[in-house]
């Protein structure tokens, strides 16, 4: 497995991330701190371990939370770093008063732990497509946590997938329930286009070759041939690309419950794009922890 090379990807997060980690510690201590006020303010240091196989990814989140608590963090591993299986890594240090290194130990574990899972599997299936010959966009859906969307988004980038949209302002997606109550493909396209106007593609959700058709005649950017089997898939995808070629520009997604034991069986030269829940929705943590190892005198 291999971690995407973009640089600092913490560059793309928004100027209120500091408010959402405030808010994820309120939620965690939002009265007393009864353990914090047992240890007491000395400074300490606490090493953070890598103790299960995986790609490390949440670094600017949880440097955040430790940074509202007046600690500092010096990273031994960087993002995207491989911690190797059945071990205890030092991945990082934590200095700062003990009682505000346990306050932010729980949160900032957390956040860790379930993006650099997400990393982890968006690279072991990036890394399945890409040996399977598929060098196309491979990427996460909207089937997100609500509230930690961010977070999941951000460890499929540093997984090195795409995003695909972050949400409904980003991109029109007009699924069978927004052409049904439209009353047709190119009616829902029509109005999408009058609204969005050119700075927003519109995509398509088609479940079969004859919608596809209907969806690219009437101006859509992307067409998503949807639940279709591996045959069904490369068949029209060959089909549309031969009959369209040279008439109209379109990019052709293909999603519906891909998983690696059948993400194989879509891939071909004419699929641009393969979208999947299945590299950030209920997939496996990472495991770490953080030991003082340099209490109070």
């Amino acid at each position: 497995m291999m971690a995407t090379n973009h640089g600092d990807l913490s560059h793309l997060l928004p100027s209120d991330l500091s408010e959402v980690i405030a808010a994820w510690l309120r939620e965690d201590c939002p009265a007393f701190d009864y353990g914090g006020f047992v240890v007491g303010q000395e400074p300490a240091v606490a090493e953070l371990l890598g103790k299960s196989a995986g790609i490390t990814a949440g670094v600017p989140f949880f440097n955040e939370v430790f940074r509202q608590l007046g600690c500092t963090v010096e990273w031994v591993k960087p993002e995207g770093s491989q911690i190797p299986a059945n071990s205890k890594t030092h991945v990082a240090t934590v200095r700062g008063p003990v009682r505000k290194i346990l306050l932010g130990e729980r949160v900032a574990l957390n956040v860790l732990a379930r993006c650099s899972g997400i990393a982890t599997q968006s690279a072991r299936l990036l890394s399945l497509v890409r040996q399977a010959g598929y060098n196309n966009i491979l990427c996460g859906t909207r089937k997100t946590t609500p509230g930690f969307r961010l977070v999941e988004k951000y460890g499929i980038l540093v997984g090195g997938c795409d995003s695909h949209r972050m949400d409904l302002s980003a991109m029109v997606m007009l699924k069978d329930n927004h052409v049904a109550a439209a009353g047709s493909i190119s009616k829902a396209v029509l109005a999408a286009k009058t609204t969005c106007g050119f700075a927003v593609k519109v995509e398509v959700e088609c479940q079969s070759e004859e919608q596809a058709d209907e969806a690219i005649g009437a101006g859509a950017d992307v067409i998503m041939l949807d639940n279709l089997s591996g045959d069904g898939v490369k068949i029209a995808a060959k089909s549309l690309k031969r009959r369209w070629r040279g008439k109209k520009a379109f990019a052709l997604e293909v999603s519906g419950g891909l998983t690696e034991e059948n993400v194989k069986d879509v891939i071909c030269a004419d699929v641009d794009i393969i979208s999947t829940s299945s590299i950030h929705q209920g997939v496996g943590h990472v495991d770490f922890s953080l030991k003082i190892v340099q209490g109070p005198k």
